[in-house]
């Protein structure tokens, strides 16, 4: 009886092990190639994996293994994660894990919020991945909950509501876990809200800190608002954070402010538009960098904080990047906020540069005008130089691969009224896009100190997936025409794609299992540029959200 007590033991003691997700396992994510345990395929937000099983030679093989349906035609935006050989994938209504190998599903978690939800949320009914710590999975919902599951079979543990959406707050980020902290960020801006990021404690979900995007005027930043205009700053913080376990800091983008119209909230708007780099265990700030003030044209700086250690100057230094939204790419030294390089991307004419001693950007007219309530013709856009689809980090060529927009914007401002729960621009949105001629985005390599290009890939309907880049030279991303594609990373020449059947907006990542690697992106069209492009050219793509597992065909 002694044997067999021991032995059920030990069997237990094995399954909850294969459900455990350590701190440790986390910290070496990036690093890990069986599995993908973190957003960004690590903390530092780096989406580039050491594997080479699938390279220029082999990746015209690629063949699909299984496709797994959601049962969902909305926008499919999650990131994948893979533990243990097991799949955990989320939609906005379903949470899923499915075997890695086969496509089999284990289990499926429904989300269930109020049919009015949807009228809160500005750019698609979306949710984009989960975070696995402890044997639990969290995530959040579109009516602003956060949840923790059973990894093992997808049973509620717990849920907390951390905002109401009769106030214009709804939530699509994946959760950050840090230093045993769940850390989460909100959607909103556009509806006159108060951004801010929370902290909770993993294992009951209690409430453990809340830092606010725009501070109150006791808190310092809250100068930079005129009377009460900070109540509805916005600065959302819908994308996750990176984080430097050795500095023990998180670095997490900063939204848009409310409303657009620049001539309501004079000042600086802190900390719209910013990084802000912060404690896990308290939310404290540390430092801020702000790369857009009072800025008029919905440059967010919500966009993955990119971190790596390069040389600049000669000197090995810990740096953080990011591809602004603004359209210049800039190298900040992460443990102090210092700026490193700024330089355009794409096509900027609302600056001239950005001042390094100083950090500001040297308006334009443009910007000018544009606050005088002028109709202006902008570059880049209101979706910016780059939107939300996070690009890759390949630190063995030191290039970023980022997929751009290639098309400007107008802009002209109109009278703001606040009303809870509604649209709050202040910005006409009949006459929005200035196409121009030639495609509308590009996969670019980028040099990151000096923001120019190694080799662009055009697409004359933009991309709107996250990029990964692979020691095999490779860089995979989507097209929202449906093809999968891969790209010689050093080169740009495509070498390979994969119609998915639905428009790709979708983050990919890979691992090795059993010796094999595996390629999976998520599938299924209806984000951003689909609402308010109006391309015509995209009519005929199906919507379907579904998950693509790929394979070298041996």
């Amino acid at each position: 009886m002694k044997r067999f007590a021991m032995a059920a033991s030990l069997v237990m003691l094995a399954s909850t092990c294969a459900y455990a997700q350590t701190s440790e396992q986390l910290v070496k994510g990036a690093t890990d190639t069986s599995n993908v345990l973190n957003y960004g395929m690590g903390y530092n937000l780096q989406r580039f994996s050491t594997l080479n099983q699938i390279n220029r030679d082999t990746v015209k093989n690629l063949v699909p293994v299984w496709n797994y349906s959601f049962n969902d035609d909305r926008s499919e935006e999650s990131q994948p994660l893979v533990y243990q050989g097991v799949i955990y994938v989320t939609s906005h209504n379903a949470t899923m894990a499915v075997d890695a190998k086969t496509g089999k599903q284990i289990w499926k978690s429904k989300i269930e919020y109020p049919a009015e939800t949807p009228r809160i949320v500005c750019c698609g009914i979306i949710n984009r991945g989960a975070a696995l710590y402890d044997g639990k999975v969290f995530r959040t919902t579109l009516d602003a909950n956060v949840i923790a599951l059973d990894a093992k079979d997808g049973k509620e543990l717990w849920r907390q509501k951390a905002a109401d959406i009769k106030e214009g707050y709804s939530m699509t980020v994946a959760p950050l876990v840090a230093d045993g902290v769940v850390i989460t960020g909100i959607s909103g801006a556009e509806f006159g809200t108060r951004g801010f990021i929370d902290g909770w404690d993993p294992a009951t979900g209690k409430h453990l800190w809340r830092t606010h995007s725009i501070p109150s005027p006791d808190e310092p930043g809250g100068d930079t608002w005129k009377g009460d205009t900070w109540k509805l700053g916005g600065g959302s913080t819908w994308i996750t954070g990176s984080y430097d376990p050795e500095l023990n800091t998180v670095y997490w983008g900063i939204g848009n402010p409310g409303p657009f119209n620049s001539a309501v909230r004079p000042g600086d708007n802190l900390y719209t538009c910013s990084v802000l780099a912060m404690d896990p265990k308290t939310g404290k700030i540390k430092w801020h960098y702000q790369f857009s003030p009072n800025n008029p044209f919905d440059y967010d700086s919500v966009a993955e904080m990119v971190l790596a250690d390069m040389n600049v100057e000669g000197k090995p230094t810990k740096v953080l990047m990011d591809a602004n939204r603004n359209g210049f790419f800039y190298v900040l030294d992460r443990t102090n906020g210092k700026l490193l390089a700024a330089n355009p991307y794409v096509k900027v004419n609302w600056a001239t540069g950005i001042d390094m001693k100083s950090g500001r950007p040297i308006e334009t007219d443009v910007s000018k005008d544009a606050r005088e309530g002028k109709k202006v013709t902008v570059y880049p856009s209101i979706l910016g130089g780059k939107n939300w689809e996070p690009m890759s980090f390949n630190p063995q060529t030191g290039l970023a691969y980022a997929n751009t927009l290639a098309f400007g914007g107008r802009y002209k401002t109109e009278p703001v009224t606040f009303k809870q729960g509604e649209w709050y621009l202040g910005m006409d949105l009949t006459d929005l896009w200035e196409w121009g001629d030639g495609p509308r985005g590009h996969l670019k390599a980028i040099d990151p100190m000096t923001g120019k290009a190694k080799w662009e890939a055009p697409a004359d309907i933009p991309r709107f997936s996250g990029v990964l880049s692979t020691a095999g030279g490779v860089v995979f991303t989507g097209a929202l025409t449906g093809e999968f594609e891969a790209f010689d990373a050093d080169t740009g020449k495509k070498l390979w794609q994969f119609q998915t059947g639905s428009g790709i907006e979708g983050q990919p990542v890979t691992w090795q299992q059993d010796g094999v690697q595996y390629v999976a992106v998520t599938s299924g069209y209806g984000g951003v540029y689909s609402l308010f492009s109006g391309d015509e050219r995209l009519a005929k793509v199906p919507p379907g959200g579904s998950l693509w597992v790929f394979a070298v065909k041996q």
